[in-house]
Order: C-alpha cells, then sequence, then structure tokens
C-alpha cells in the first residue's frame, strides 16, 4: 500500500481554510467521485474521504493543510501521479 502525505503551511486564518477545505472536498467528490465527511472543530476540521482503492484525510487548522491518503495496490502503481494531481489542486484552491 502507498502513502502519500502533503504539508501545506498558510497564512488564511481558520475561517478562510475552512471554506477552502469545504471546497476542496466539493471538487473531491465530484471530479474524482470521493465520498467525503467533513468534520468542524474548535482548533482542526477534518475531511475524511474514500473510494474504492484510496482512503484518507484532510485536517485543516489556523495555519496548516495536511492530507494523509493510503493508496490500494492497484492505484500503487500510479502514486506519483495521482500525488500531483492532489498537489495541484490544493495550490490551486490556496492560490486562488
Amino acid at each position: 500500500m502507498a502513502e502519500i502525505r502533503i504539508l501545506r503551511p498558510h497564512a488564511l486564518g481558520f475561517s478562510e481554510a475552512r471554506k477552502i477545505a469545504l471546497q476542496w472536498a466539493q471538487e473531491a467528490e465530484s471530479e474524482f467521485g470521493m465520498a467525503c465527511t467533513y468534520q468542524e472543530g474548535l482548533e482542526v476540521d477534518e475531511v475524511s474521504f474514500s473510494r474504492a482503492g484510496v482512503k484518507g484525510a484532510l485536517t485543516v487548522s489556523q495555519d496548516l493543510f495536511e492530507l494523509n491518503a493510503q493508496l490500494g495496490f492497484l492505484l500503487s502503481a500510479f502514486k506519483n501521479r495521482i500525488e500531483s494531481e492532489i498537489v495541484k489542486n490544493l495550490d490551486d484552491l490556496l492560490d486562488a
């Protein structure tokens, strides 16, 4: 099983970071067929996501986005491509 870990520090504050995390979850559902669950917390929010062959979570705090994902055996061969697509999508949202 391959693992993906992406860290993105930010200076957006928690409210803006939460908006971006919600948008990321919506795009993950519509573009990649992920099932996403959003849990709000006082200091950290978490987007859990899954679909056949992949599961993970995006955690959001006042100053950091952290994405951890586990790829199943079949998707492990595409780890680099999947990781670069996730990085591109997240970076595009953070740059907007």
